[in-house]
């Protein structure tokens, strides 16, 4: 008997090591972050949550065991018989009122955060003040400083980015973004319901036909690369199919982007304007 309760002891406690580890189950049963401010606030305010529970979880499954143990049914005499217990009662009335005032205020600081973006960092696109202060958008959430506004627009499969500049600029699947620079998105769609989202940048946002719904992110300086996501509203059988992607790159990258491909968008539209008017000649000369 004490060597069958060792071994279960000794899996009990290497379960739980491997449960907490660190990298173990990370991000498992918790939202992705690491992407975005907002996002890590979103993970930080759901794990509050989530311990408080296990915590309540833990204590009310340990009173109830030790209570079916210490009284359970024996065939000499009668069960002890118990018809109430005023302080206890009133205590985890408070306890419980308590935990969820707390749990209020801890939302409601982190909320301002999440909902409205901070203002591009030092190391951020410096350019964007002045190239897009001037265009006529929208204004975006409270910041306190110059963002850079990208109009999503969701479309059966695929996601077209329009960013702003007196050049068209635009790109399809894939959305460029500098660094520390903080990203207002307006997103709509042209057809049916769909949903941008980015699971480390936090919350999604649906993309519906005639309105405009606003979100951002901010990938922080030192985490260039790839963030991966999904369209996570059912528009279609080919739903699986329409991914979204973001790639984060230094602001001079960035900058090295946007004069590569908006030469490329208007060589283009130079070739098809020069297509059309050599079609329409040769329909005239016919």
């Amino acid at each position: 008997m004490p060597r069958r309760l060792l071994r279960t002891a000794f899996s009990a406690v290497v379960f739980a090591s491997l449960i907490w580890a660190p990298s173990a189950l990370a991000d498992t049963f918790t939202p992705e972050s690491g992407g975005s401010p907002n996002g890590d606030d979103i993970d930080t305010l759901y794990k509050l949550t989530l311990y408080i529970g296990i915590v309540i979880f833990l204590l009310v499954w340990g009173v109830l065991i030790w209570s079916l143990v210490k009284y359970r049914a024996r065939r000499e005499g009668v069960a002890q018989q118990i018809r109430g217990n005023t302080p206890l009662e009133i205590g985890w009335t408070i306890g419980a009122a308590s935990i969820l005032v707390v749990l209020t205020v801890v939302t409601f600081l982190y909320l301002d955060d999440i909902q409205n973006p901070p203002a591009s960092g030092p190391n951020g696109l410096q350019a964007d003040a002045g190239q897009f202060a001037t265009i006529d958008q929208p204004a975006p959430p409270k910041t306190g400083g110059p963002t850079l506004t990208i109009h999503v627009n969701g479309q059966q499969y695929i996601w077209r980015y329009d960013y702003p500049g007196a050049q068209q600029l635009f790109s399809y699947n894939e959305m460029v973004v500098p660094t520390d620079t903080t990203v207002v998105l307006k997103i709509e769609a042209s057809d049916v319901i769909h949903s941008w989202w980015i699971p480390k940048f936090g919350p999604k946002a649906d993309a519906v036909p005639g309105h405009v719904n606003d979100t951002w992110f901010k990938v922080p300086a030192g985490r260039e690369g790839i963030y991966r996501g999904q369209c996570a509203e059912l528009c279609g059988p080919n739903h699986a199919d329409m991914r979204a992607m973001v790639r984060a790159v230094k602001p001079d990258e960035f900058e090295a982007w946007a004069r590569i491909k908006r030469a490329q968008i208007k060589a283009a539209g130079e070739e098809v304007a020069k297509s059309r008017k050599e079609r329409e000649k040769a329909g005239a000369v016919d």
